[in-house]
């Protein structure tokens, strides 16, 4: 056997060990996502409206098509929550734009200063594509959700609300948690007609850890 041809298995071996790993494709099979997504969207607050620059080590999938609700929260509090539905902009833009929206242009809350955001949690949940329930009535839509997973649309005429499956944890029974839903909708908490429309999605959520938590050692 030739000094070449001795040599060539090892020379194999080490290529294959070479070869990069494949990067996820979608941020919910990517350990990196949280951070990412997070740090994006508290970056979009910081800087109050002005561009955030990408990076060359952005994932793939950061610039496709994605729908992403950003809620931040203060003490266990809502201080800012606002999202998409359907992907609209690249999962990067959604993020940016969301953020932003929650912590300086919703409605139920005076827009969020400088000093108070390090005082502010920050989660980021990506929507899956939504579902058209089908049911005949009120009673038999109920008996169709999944609590704790299923998070809904609720339309009827121009009425729409959305409850994030998260609202589960605070609301557990799935009777309330429609009667709820309704009157986010402006609608009577006890309102039916045959023209309602419900569509489901589901999500993958990141949060950071509580506020406490997140204070440099001094």
């Amino acid at each position: 056997m030739s000094t070449t041809e001795a040599m060539t298995p090892t020379v194999r071996a080490r290529s294959a060990r070479r070869r990069p790993t494949p990067r996820p494709v979608h941020p919910a099979s990517d350990p990196s996502a949280g951070p990412i997504l997070l740090g994006l969207a508290r970056s979009a607050i910081a800087a109050r409206g002005a561009s955030i620059p990408r990076t060359f080590m952005e994932p793939a999938w950061l610039a496709r098509p994605g729908a992403v609700f950003v809620t931040l929260t203060r003490n266990g509090r809502l201080r800012g929550c606002t999202g998409s539905i359907e992907p609209r902009r690249s999962l990067r833009e959604d993020v940016i734009r969301n953020a932003a929206a929650a912590a300086f242009h919703d409605a139920r809350f005076p827009p969020l200063p400088a000093v108070e955001l390090p005082l502010v949690r920050i989660e980021v949940s990506l929507l899956s594509p939504t579902e058209q329930l089908s049911f005949t009535s009120r009673e038999d839509l109920v008996l169709r959700l999944r609590p704790g997973v299923d998070g809904l649309v609720l339309s009827w005429h121009g009425h729409r609300g959305t409850f994030l499956p998260q609202v589960w944890e605070q609301v557990p029974n799935p009777d309330d948690f429609l009667s709820h839903l309704l009157h986010k909708a402006r609608l009577p908490e006890l309102f039916w007609d045959q023209d309602v429309t419900v569509r489901r999605y589901t999500v993958t959520s990141w949060s950071e850890p509580a506020e406490s938590a997140r204070r440099m050692p001094t």
